[in-house]
């Protein structure tokens, strides 16, 4: 697939934690072409610092009106500018990138945490036949504003929060064995932090339903080129930037 290095502009800023934003882009080449779990790399056109491009998941894409949208933590120097960006303002971007996931499960499930949640929002948005079911955990309440947003692209949802505030107290595990041992899914997509999805898969296994992981690593270049992102496979080292970052949980044995 052919990755786009075009000029979008910021039409849009949404807040939607204390530390979490959405931001929509007009970019039509971008939009038109990005599959659920590809990702862009993101870089402000007037600004030699931060010096490499940053990826970020893809979250959504209107392809009539030729949008993309991203959603970020602020955690450092690059998210910290972005917020501050303006609307109307150029965004420098490349992708899209990566390979994505594969849409041919008929009873999906999706488990996600924290900002992992953003490319399975896409992927809600795009998968065609049944709804997906959604499996959405947190640290706290404030964590789950993900529940209106998935909540008119999914099927049945269930909740966990780490301090119980909101759902099942625990993580995506004080739910999914009951889930998984019901035989309803054909696959389970799994997108959030390394140690969650550990646990997750370990879980998927057990029950022996295929399942599909979207990593995030360090990315020098998202290209494949500077070897930053690589991580175990079966046999040979991986790519996150080019193999994936959507993988298979049984092609990788480190992450």
């Amino acid at each position: 697939m052919t990755a786009y290095k075009v000029e979008g502009t910021l039409l849009f800023k949404k807040q939607l934690s204390q530390d979490i934003r959405l931001m929509e882009i007009k970019a039509p080449e971008i939009a038109k072409t990005a599959q659920p779990g590809q990702f862009v790399t993101l870089k402000l056109n007037h600004l030699s610092v931060p010096l490499l491009r940053r990826p970020f998941g893809v979250a959504g894409v209107d392809r009539d009106r030729g949008t993309l949208q991203l959603m970020y933590r602020i955690v450092g120097e690059t998210t910290e500018l972005m917020d501050k960006l303006a609307v109307g303002s150029p965004v420098d971007l490349l992708g899209p990138l990566g390979h994505g996931f594969a849409m041919e499960a008929k009873r999906p499930l999706l488990v996600g945490g924290g900002m992992g949640l953003a490319p399975l929002h896409f992927l809600a948005a795009e998968y065609k036949g049944a709804k997906p079911d959604v499996l959405i955990g947190g640290r706290t309440k404030a964590e789950l504003f993900w529940v209106d947003l998935f909540k008119d692209k999914t099927g049945l949802q269930y909740e966990t929060t780490d301090d119980g505030s909101c759902g099942v107290m625990g993580t995506a595990n004080a739910v999914l064995p009951q889930l998984l041992a019901k035989g309803l899914y054909d696959c389970v997509y799994v997108c959030g932090p390394s140690k969650m999805m550990r646990a997750v898969v370990a879980e998927v296994d057990k029950a022996g339903v295929p399942c599909q992981i979207s990593l995030e690593k360090y990315m020098g270049c998202g290209l494949g080129a500077c070897l930053s992102c690589t991580c175990s496979g079966i046999g040979k080292r991986v790519k996150v930037c080019k193999d994936g970052p959507v993988f298979w949980s049984g092609e990788v044995t480190e992450w």
